[in-house]
């Protein structure tokens, strides 16, 4: 009962909103370009190299600010450029999200080394961490109270954001436009919008998020930069579009479980489990969620299927 108390506890909560922000932040990117018709798996490229901006020009300027924004342009510029490639020169979308991955892993770890000199992690006092929220009144209220205060910023942004995204897509023109083009790019053109323009937009908007995401896991969640740092949040994130079906809200609850299952996966080494078992937990449930939705998907087609060929009664 002890073990399971230092387990399963007020902690676990707040690790768990920890945890699942920067999926949060990418996951609501990628849902965007889902949306608008495009695959976007190059997410954990782009969430790497955000981390390294934000902590790079944290540290040579002192300001937690000039690190969020450096991250935020270097995801947009990754964001256009893969753009370019997908819906300019209509290369494959996995093939290029693959090389992004790979380009921004080999990046970083040459910056690493030829700006800062050092291999593996980058962790200096000069690093300017992004500021902890306490919110006084929460303090009198059992449980919610320690579980909503001292977050970084950009775990009460993430939130918003998911709020955002779906005010976005269901109440404005704009993302009635982005998802047209994905689901009727035809219809959209003949209405005088630019299917790809929305697919530019959507892409870096993407790229923006996951940069938030990237500042989040370098000045928020930890105050430092190693190699790997992503550690295939994005690839988790894109998990999360696809069993959520791009459905703002079903992301994010998505996203939330994987964030738990890590924190869970955290605390478990405390019962003298090995860490490379724990380890796997989110992953494992990646691979059977997918599994689920793939089923699903099928059970869908097949439905859908015996309607269409089913006999018309006279």
């Amino acid at each position: 009962m002890e073990q399971f108390m230092q387990i399963f506890n007020v902690g676990l909560l707040q690790n768990t909103l920890r945890a699942a922000t920067p999926v949060i932040l990418a996951a609501m990117g990628g849902l965007l370009t889902e949306q608008a018709g495009v695959m976007n798996i190059g997410m954990d490229g782009m969430i790497l190299v955000g981390c390294f901006a934000a902590a790079a020009f944290s540290f040579f300027l002192s300001s937690a600010g000039a690190g969020v924004l450096a991250a935020v342009a270097a995801g947009a510029l990754i964001g256009l450029f893969f753009a370019v490639l997908v819906v300019r020169f209509k290369s494959d979308e996995f093939i290029i999200g693959m090389a992004l991955n790979t380009f921004a892993a080999g990046l970083t770890v040459f910056l690493l080394r030829s700006v800062f000199g050092v291999k593996g992690t980058f962790a200096d006092p000069g690093i300017a961490a992004l500021p902890r929220l306490h919110v006084e009144f929460l303090d009198g209220i059992p449980v919610i109270g320690p579980v909503l205060n001292d977050h970084s910023l950009f775990v009460y942004i993430a939130w918003l954001i998911v709020v955002l995204v779906w005010v976005f897509l269901y109440r404005t023109p704009l993302g009635f436009w982005l998802r047209a083009a994905g689901e009727r790019p035809e219809a959209l053109r003949t209405a005088g919008k630019s299917p790809e323009k929305m697919k530019f937009f959507a892409s870096v908007l993407c790229g923006i998020l996951c940069g938030l995401a990237g500042a989040h896991l370098s000045l928020g969640y930890l105050t430092m930069f190693s190699e790997g740092m992503s550690d295939s949040r994005g690839f988790i994130a894109f998990a999360c579009v696809i069993f959520g079906m791009a459905n703002p809200s079903k992301v994010f609850l998505s996203a939330l479980l994987f964030g738990f299952l890590d924190a869970v996966g955290l605390r478990l080494q405390y019962a003298g489990i090995p860490a490379n078992l724990t380890a796997m937990t989110p992953y494992l449930a990646t691979v059977l969620m997918l599994i689920c939705v793939a089923i699903l998907g099928r059970a869908r087609t097949r439905k859908e299927t015996e309607k269409t060929t089913a006999p018309k009664s006279e």
